[in-house]
């Protein structure tokens, strides 16, 4: 399994239209073979980060995922929310493997 963590800069005034956005991608995720672990919001002060976490069952099939992007009509529709209305200022991925509780002898 590998996990993509993307360390967003959001627009604190824009939160609506991130989540908006973020609800699109869960959404994407899960129907392209992917588990979307949530995004995680700013839940109280004055802050502009956020968090997604989503997972695929290997980086060859997060590739066939990725490969729909800039094609896709429901891509594309969901990237449009965040470019229209600037809610995210920039974005950064980490690719990452966990070790689960299974994982532990």
């Amino acid at each position: 399994m590998i996990t993509c963590v993307v360390h967003y800069v959001i627009d604190p005034s824009k939160t609506e239209a991130f989540e908006e956005f973020a609800r699109r991608w869960i959404e994407l995720v899960g129907k392209h073979g992917g588990t979307h672990h949530g995004y995680f919001l700013p839940a109280e002060g004055a802050s502009d980060a956020a968090l997604a976490l989503f997972s695929f069952p290997s980086l060859a099939d997060y590739e066939v995922y990725r490969s729909r992007f800039g094609e896709d009509p429901e891509f594309l529709a969901a990237d449009r929310i965040r470019d229209e209305s600037g809610c995210v200022v920039r974005y950064e991925r980490t690719f990452m493997r966990p070790l689960l509780p299974e994982d532990i002898q």
